[in-house]
């Protein structure tokens, strides 16, 4: 890193390599983050150019943590578990989301770069940073543990639809492991204290909506009522149908998980005459509704780093960026993605 470019492409490449070792969006930015705070010091960056790079890990959280299932272990299986009676796994997922996704984050990383300009070029200190980096010495046993069981859960994610265990077994074993004595020994009774149990029930009943909507003929009312009576059958004119709908509901209600438990099980009534993949309509709305924000609530991912004691960014930067960007999704759905999704044989 030698400039505020430099600093911008490092956040997005230590979101990606992190993306396949840690299978969630907040704790990948904090960490990302604690490493720019001391780059940030070390430069002596002023605080205006500051929140700029704290704008920049949490926004890259978001579609780089989209390019692989694992990249965000709460709400991709989500929306992979919406395609039944398809399965999607690790590399069907990679298959299908794995360039679009990149593509994506390429974008966002540009409009960063056009719209939060430095006010003034960056001179970082290396001999700083490497400073605290020797500060850390050779890894520590316990690290080598958990470096051997995460490069194993990788491992066992990549060949999901080999072994045919699911990957929501492979993290519970992984887990189960790294807790156990001698071998593990790296998570503790407060490790387990700290899982979100209702995060856990709330996930569970988001699926079940969806499952039960299809059962019960809700979904079809929905789309029946509220939808139009006829299916654009130009696949442009459908991608750019289902990612306005899905912007303009996500825009009213933010949650992104409760606009899934209401657009993905409607556009798949909705498309269900047509005979396509419900891969297509899962994940433009998927796509749609994740990658979309404006305020900090829209994303859970952009609302935790928001403030001054986190990412240091607010709701000016999120509008900032967030406008334009409503507008490169329906670019990001129709010409990324469904011509990509033509090309695999997915159409």
């Amino acid at each position: 890193m030698t400039n505020f470019r430099s600093i911008i492409v490092s956040i997005f490449v230590l979101t990606f390599i992190l993306t396949l070792l840690i299978p969630h969006p907040w704790p990948r930015a904090f960490l990302i983050m604690s490493v720019m705070a001391v780059v940030i010091k070390s430069a002596g960056i002023p605080h205006e150019d500051a929140v700029k790079i704290g704008f920049t890990v949490f926004t890259a959280s978001i579609p780089v943590s989209m390019i692989f299932l694992t990249g965000d272990a709460s709400i991709n299986p989500l929306a992979a578990a919406s395609t039944a009676p398809v399965t999607v796994g690790w590399m069907t997922w990679l298959k299908v989301m794995g360039l679009p996704m990149v593509i994506a984050s390429i974008i966002t990383m540009f409009m960063i770069m056009i719209l939060f300009r430095p006010t003034k070029e960056v001179s970082v200190n290396k001999d700083d940073i490497a400073v605290a980096r020797a500060k850390l010495g050779p890894m520590k046993p316990i690290e080598k543990r958990t470096a051997f069981w995460v490069v194993l859960a990788i491992i066992l994610w990549m060949t999901d639809t080999v072994h045919g265990i699911d990957i929501g077994w492979v993290t519970l074993f992984i887990a189960v492991m790294m807790a156990m004595p001698k071998v593990g020994g790296i998570l503790t009774p407060k490790s387990w204290g700290g899982v979100p149990v209702q995060t856990l029930l709330f996930l569970t009943a988001a699926v079940a909506i969806g499952r039960v909507g299809g059962a019960t003929g809700m979904n079809t009312w929905i789309a029946k009522t509220l939808l139009p009576a006829s299916v654009p059958s130009n696949m442009f004119v459908l991608g750019a149908f289902i990612t306005a709908i899905a912007v303009v509901i996500h825009m009213c209600f933010g949650s992104v998980i409760a606009v899934m438990g209401i657009v993905i099980p409607a556009m798949l009534a909705f498309t269900s005459s047509m005979g396509i993949s419900p891969i297509i309509p899962v994940f433009i709305a998927y796509t749609a509704i994740n990658c979309h924000f404006i305020l900090p609530f829209h994303n859970l991912a952009i609302l935790v780093g928001e403030g001054e004691e986190n990412g240091m960014y607010s709701e000016k930067e999120c509008i900032r960026f967030g406008v334009p960007f409503t507008v490169v999704l329906f670019i990001l759905t129709c010409v990324v993605e469904l011509p990509w999704w033509k090309i695999i044989g997915l159409w």
